[in-house]
């Protein structure tokens, strides 16, 4: 199959392998219009997705991001991660609902790389984990030469739960970093983004949009932005197309005002390098 190049703008590789979860947290990003992990869809195969990834052509600075919903729900998780070819990096983002998953079939080697943050990043969620329990099984693979770390969301309601979790795990020497809320919470906007209007719900508009991102659904189907995975819009392609090329340009787009805030949220890059956003956007009026 045709190798795919991703362009040297690119910041992000994303491999949604299922939107299954575990956990039920309150506030999951993935829900921010509908409740993407209730929508039944298909799962491409562990043979389909390492024929499709392995396609792609990045940089070591760039790694394939396998996540959801919770990856680790895939049948084909420990397949997946172990067939993509080595040149690939490899990162994970994981709940840890089961650390054995990782230590009786996983390499670390396989998802560890010269970078300035973990490659499996686990979530925190203290509406939904016990600390000490996570705490262990972070543990357990950081003893077993994992690159890894816990992220915590900072929502309002959390944030004391959060910044505990934090010193306790600087204490026993785990690396525990924050990630800002994104949404609403008691009527009160929460998240620095390049385009505000843009997560606004209040109407639709037409724009051209061009992402830094390479989004793949756990159908194979490839989107433009993380809303239009989650709420299963239109793709422009599919990881086994054998004609599918990365498009480095602008779209079209009708749905702002429906974006997701990960997309324009105001972030640091791969590098750590404050002030990205995954996508850019022109209106109407300006020049594309």
């Amino acid at each position: 199959m045709k190798s795919i190049i991703i362009p040297e703008s690119y910041n992000y590789i994303a491999a949604f392998l299922t939107f299954s979860c575990d956990l039920r947290c309150s506030f999951c990003i993935n829900d921010f219009e509908t409740e993407a992990r209730n929508k039944k869809r298909s799962m491409l195969s562990g043979e389909d997705w390492v024929k499709g990834l392995n396609r792609i052509v990045s940089r070591p600075d760039l790694p394939i991001t396998l996540q959801g919903g919770e990856p680790t729900l895939h049948k084909d998780f420990v397949y997946i991660v172990n067939n993509i070819k080595p040149e690939i990096n490899i990162d994970v983002l994981t709940n840890l609902r089961d650390e054995k998953v990782f230590i009786d079939n996983i390499d670390p080697v396989r998802v560890k790389r010269n970078a300035p943050y973990a490659s499996v990043r686990v979530s925190y969620h203290p509406e939904q984990m016990h600390l000490d329990n996570l705490v262990g099984k972070v543990l357990d693979l950081q003893n077993a030469g994992f690159s890894i770390g816990i992220w915590g969301v900072m929502h309002p309601s959390q944030k004391k739960k959060i910044k505990a979790a934090q010193r306790i795990c600087k204490d026993k020497g785990i690396d525990f970093r924050t990630k800002e809320f994104l949404g609403e919470h008691n009527g009160k906007p929460y998240g620095q983004y390049r385009y505000p209007e843009a997560i606004s719900k209040k109407g639709r508009n037409s724009v051209f949009c061009k992402t830094s991102e390479l989004i793949i659904g756990p159908t194979g189907h490839i989107y433009r932005c993380t809303a239009d995975v989650y709420e299963s819009r239109e793709p422009i392609g599919h990881i086994l197309d054998l004609g599918f090329q990365i498009e480095d340009n602008f779209r079209s787009c009708g749905w702002f005002g429906h974006c997701n805030p990960c997309d324009i949220k105001i972030k640091t890059n791969r590098f750590q390098q404050f002030g990205h956003s995954s996508v850019e956007i022109k209106f109407k009026d300006q020049e594309v």
